[in-house]
């Protein structure tokens, strides 16, 4: 079944910067389109007020108690019928005033205030539509009467507010749009530059698959520059693996060749002569201990990026407890000095291969006293800490002379122990491929022979 791509990096960043703005803008529409009309409502309130506060301030009740209103309204829509601005006074005795623009419109639903009394309403429902009104109650001393009650009502159509805030809300919504187009725009474009690094990476790993370069070699920021290593020792480690493979393979072809020589001319030339079930079995053997060194070396892993940790306390016993029960005649005493936690970063059997032929070694040439020693080294910019291993042992030890040509393949320290002469070598060669170091030198404690070996923190 087809499973679609996922999304790139740029078009998920794009993606939920979009939606983020969006949200964001939408909010800020939202609290910015509520806080305008409340402030319109506001000033609605304040203007319908004042026009209430002009007609009172030019209103005169004569001594008889006729209310006389003001000839010049405070503002010229009052006189200009169907303006939706409406100002309407009741009163005692079924008094009622009206402004021009409010002639034949139904005010019905306004009542009498108490005097003091105020109220804002709006939006109501009239036969008129809908309408936002002041009112104010008033009581008019007249000389030897009873104060006269007044009511002063000015009102606006909702048409003419909403109006006023229509234009605020297209204006809000043209110019938040313009900006989330900009910064979108901007957004993209610092997107762009932000990813730039890793289509470096990228275009660097297409340079080193095609054989143009041999590793990620630009400069790249800080965030990327562990991925970039890693990959560069990864890619390093692979081709060591498989130059070691190649390099295996034709030696064991060239080590076998001369044996297979041996034993072709041998049955070719002889008849029936005794030593030659010797001769070939003797080659037998050497096309044996070839294949196995060989082996063995092409199973080395080496250093890898992503290598897990091997505890080493438990293995080093097992190996200990199998090379008592196979020395158990020489009663060989071993001993540890191990820091605690310590691990090998890298595959379990070439810890294995590693600390066994040291330990065999030892226990082959030992007195009675063999000393393992394991420390970690940490070290300061490394995420996994180096390793100190060394091997000691009470026998005769190795002459300093002759220490070059013990670590060869195939040479023994004495031919009269049995062997194969490889583990050393192959020893060398598990160090190498993990870019350590091996040092034969002699046991300040025993006197014998120490193998060190030291692996680099990485």
């Amino acid at each position: 079944m087809y499973a679609p791509r996922p999304f790139s990096l740029a078009a998920r960043a794009a993606i939920a910067t979009g939606l983020v703005l969006a949200g964001f803008l939408g909010l800020v529409g939202l609290t910015l389109s509520r806080a305008n009309h409340e402030s319109a409502l506001n000033n609605l309130h304040d203007r319908l007020q004042n026009y209430v506060v002009a007609y009172l301030a030019g209103t005169e009740v004569s001594r008889y108690g006729k209310v006389l209103l003001p000839d010049a309204p405070p503002d010229p829509s009052f006189s200009r019928p169907g303006s939706g601005l409406y100002a309407v006074v009741l009163g005692d005795k079924e008094f009622r005033w009206e402004s021009s623009s409010a002639i034949g419109r139904d005010f019905s639903f306004l009542k009498e205030l108490a005097p003091g009394q105020s109220r804002f309403v709006g939006p109501v429902d009239t036969r008129m539509g809908r309408l936002y009104y002041y009112a104010f109650g008033v009581a008019w001393d007249v000389p030897e009467k009873k104060p006269l009650k007044l009511t002063f009502m000015v009102a606006q159509t909702e048409d003419q507010f909403e109006g006023e805030n229509a234009v605020y809300r297209r204006t809000l919504v043209g110019m938040l749009s313009i900006l989330g187009v900009m910064l979108i725009v901007l957004q993209l474009l610092l997107l762009r530059w932000s990813l730039t690094p890793l289509r470096r990476v990228a275009t660097d790993m297409a340079r080193v698959e095609r054989g143009k370069s041999d590793h990620l070699d630009s400069q790249y920021p800080l965030e990327l520059t562990a991925l970039t290593e890693r990959i560069n020792a990864f890619i390093d480690s692979e081709r060591e693996q498989r130059t070691r493979t190649r390099n295996t393979l034709a030696d064991l072809a060239h080590s076998l060749k001369t044996p297979l020589a041996v034993i072709r001319s041998r049955l070719e030339s002889a008849g029936n002569e005794p030593n030659l079930r010797a001769d070939v079995l003797d080659q037998v053997r050497r096309m044996d201990e070839l294949v196995a060194y060989q082996l063995a070396r092409a199973a080395t892993s080496g250093r890898q990026t992503f290598a897990s940790a091997v505890p080493i306390a438990g293995h080093a016993e097992d190996l200990v407890r199998s090379l008592e029960k196979v020395y158990a005649a020489k009663n060989v005493l071993c001993e540890f000095e191990m820091d605690e936690g310590a691990a090998f970063y890298g595959e379990q059997g070439d810890l294995l291969e590693l600390m066994g032929n040291l330990l065999e070694n030892a226990f082959k040439w030992a007195g009675h006293r063999v000393l393992l020693v394991v420390k970690a080294q940490p070290q300061a910019g490394r995420q996994r800490p180096g390793l100190w291993l060394s091997v000691e042992d009470d026998g005769p030890g190795i002459a300093e002379d002759k220490i070059e040509k013990v670590l060869q393949r195939g040479v023994r320290g004495d031919e009269r122990v049995q062997g194969h002469g490889i583990g050393l070598s192959i020893v060398q060669d598990i160090v190498k491929a993990y870019r350590g170091e091996l040092v034969v030198d002699r046991s300040p404690e025993f006197g014998g022979a120490r193998f060190s070996v030291n692996l680099p923190a990485s």
